[in-house]
Parts: C-alpha cells; structure tokens; sequence
C-alpha cells in the first residue's frame, strides 16, 4: 500500500487556520495544506517534525500536504483522507481480528440518510463499516473524536439501528498510536457523541485497532485490538466536573472585583479553574455570556476579559483544587485570593506571557487529568 511516492520533512511553525499550516523547510517557511480539521494541540507544538507530501491537486493553493507528525519519535499520520485506504487495506490483508473472512465489497456505501465508509461482506453476509482515525491520546489510552462530531454521531447511531434490527454493522476506529492499551470515546469533548457509542456499542461489531507506522506510512507495521472499558466511561461521563477556562486581557486593567475591591490584572491569558457538581455545560455557558448577574469572581473579571476557549474534565471526583495547583506550577503569576474563598488554594486565577493552549507544560495537564488519570480505574496490563 503505498501512500505516497515522495515525502518530505519541516518543522511545525504554525496553525493559521483549521486547514492551513505554516513549516519550516530547508531554512523557508512555507505554506501547507491540513486535510485533518480535528484540533490536535496535543501533537503540533513549534518545532516537532512534520511530514509533507507535495499537492497532487492541480492549482492547489499550496504546494505541500501535511500528511503525519512526529510524537516521541513515532510517525503519526494525520491524512484523514487516506483512513478508508488503511482500512480497506487492512481487511483485505486479513489484519483486524475477527474480520478474517471479509472482503471490501463497495466503498462510500448509501444506506438511508447515511453513508457508510466500507461495505464489508463474504458468501454469507454483508454489513456497512464506518471509519474513524484517532489521533487524540496519552500515555497508554486513546479517545475519539477530539472536537464535537455531529456526523460521526449521527452514523454511531445509524449503526446501532441496523443492529438492534437484526443486522449487522461495524465501526473500525483506527487508533494512530501503537503504545495505546485502551480506548474511549472523548466524553470530555463530545458528550453527545459517547453516549451515542455507549447506547450503541451492543449492537455493533465495533473494534479499536491500534496501528504502528513505518516513517513512510507505506503499511502498519502491527496492529492490536483495543479494549474499550464501558464501565470508565459510566462512572466519569456526565455533566459535571471540572473545568480549565481560558481568557485574554489585552491591556493592564484595574478591576473592581466583588468583596476582594479593586485588583490590577496585567495584560496577558489566563486560566480560571472551576468546578461544577452538577450543570457542567450550563456553567461553562454562563461564563461565556457577558448579560448576567455579578456572582463570582470570575464574573467581573469576564466582563474584560475576551474569550478564548473553555475545556471540560468531566469527572465523578472533585479535581478543582488539583487543577489549581497543576496550572499554578507552571503559570509566570496568579491573581491572590481569587476564586477560592470556600478553600485553602492561594488562587484559582492564573496569569501568562503566552496563550497557554499551544504550551506543551498546560497541554500535559489537559492528557494528565482527562486521559491519564483513568488508569486507576482500569485493570490493563
């Protein structure tokens, strides 16, 4: 399976837009096409390597397309649009576990309202497989999708119909990363979207496959199913948890701040860490309007502060106050006395020279408290 007759590799610069990057390559920087929207702040950090391909597309609008990217050394592919070919491949080299007999019978297969990746099938049987590739993971886990995915919703359950009918339909999630033991869906993210896995995943001959790269991406050099422990995602998902909210001041500015009076904030982001028992989405939704009732710090530093971006840690445990204290360690200042007056935490307002989500120090604490701390709940060698 050859992917690519030519590669190249540059540096990451840059992410102007969803599908444009900028990289160094041979001393310029060029302009590069992305033909994965997902979000991906967990692998593009300044300087990894890159992998390119140059344009096939006549008058593209730029001469190379991003087609992988380096994580501890190992290749990732990030060309969403290769992800059938890997998959059809992979059955037809009998390489996914339990689909030994099949054969890809039709691609882009319509059924209803939907259309379905691969039709697979023998003498026997045929079903519609959908196709997903994750590139969201940490130490040892994989979760997919990491940004909300309506369509991918929408075919989950598609899929489960067809099997709570009587029939038969598959989901091959294509997990780009070898050192991965187990995979969920991304209930932090996409709620909707796990608990459309979760309603759907009796019915469904779904397998996690966890693929490992040559550095031309000619052909996974292995391929291991993954486990899927359900019983994570019952006790963690929900609407509730934690949550790292981001905002940016453009100047100094002095702010009147309920009973803590008059407090100087310096230009630059911050991160605010919070919490919510119950109502999570809703709480994070507040925090995003202006019009509302002055209640919380928070809320007064809102009104001039701009919005940059909200992330939820749905959890069953309390983790506020260890947020707290991971974003402390690692932010330039923080604002005493803000947000934690029913605790002992020095603050809960956090200051820095930089956008903290293209930092790789806040990006680990974002793997750490979504991805990483499941292990304790799971029996996985």
């Amino acid at each position: 399976m050859i992917q690519y007759l030519f590669l190249r590799k540059g540096r990451f610069v840059s992410r102007p837009n969803r599908f444009v990057i900028l990289m160094e390559m041979d001393g310029a920087v060029v302009k590069a096409h992305m033909p994965n929207p997902g979000r991906m702040r967990e692998l593009l950090f300044p300087g990894v390597t890159l992998y390119a391909a140059p344009h096939a597309k006549p008058g593209s609008r730029t001469a190379w397309r991003i087609v992988g990217v380096e994580r501890e050394g190992e290749p990732v592919p990030l060309d969403t649009a290769r992800a059938n070919d890997t998959a059809a491949w992979l059955v037809e080299h009998q390489k996914i576990p339990g689909w030994e007999d099949y054969r890809v019978l039709r691609r882009e297969v319509p059924m209803g309202d939907s259309r379905f990746d691969l039709l697979l099938g023998n003498e026997s049987v045929q079903f519609p497989v959908e196709v997903k590739s994750c590139t969201l993971f940490g130490r040892r886990g994989a979760m997919f999708p990491d940004a909300v995915t309506a369509r991918g919703r929408k075919h989950v359950l598609h899929l489960g119909e067809i099997g709570k009918a009587g029939g038969r339909a598959g989901l091959l999630v294509l997990v780009q990363w070898d050192r991965a033991r187990w995979f969920l869906p991304d209930y932090h993210t996409d709620p909707e979207f796990a608990e459309a896995f979760r309603t759907a995943a009796p019915h469904i001959d779904w397998k996690a496959a966890a693929l490992r790269w040559t550095p031309d991406f000619t052909v996974p050099e292995s391929v291991r199913l993954l486990p899927s422990p359900l019983s994570v995602l019952d006790r963690e998902a929900g609407n509730r948890g934690d949550y790292l909210l981001v905002l940016r001041l453009d100047h100094e500015e002095t702010i009147a701040v309920g009973r803590l009076g008059a407090v100087r904030f310096p230009a630059g982001w911050y991160v605010y860490t919070g919490s919510a028992k119950k109502n999570l989405d809703q709480r994070i939704a507040r925090h995003r309007r202006l019009r509302k009732g002055m209640h919380w710090h928070i809320d007064y530093f809102r009104q001039q502060a701009e919005w940059v971006g909200c992330i939820p840690i749905r959890a069953a445990d309390d983790l506020e106050h260890d947020l707290a204290r991971a974003v402390s360690a690692i932010s330039d200042w923080s604002i005493p006395g803000f947000g934690c007056t029913d605790c002992r935490c020095p603050s809960h307002l956090f200051g820095f020279h930089e956008n903290p989500l293209h930092l790789p120090a806040f990006v680990q604490i974002e793997e750490d408290f979504e991805i990483n701390r499941l292990e304790q709940f799971m029996d996985i060698k």
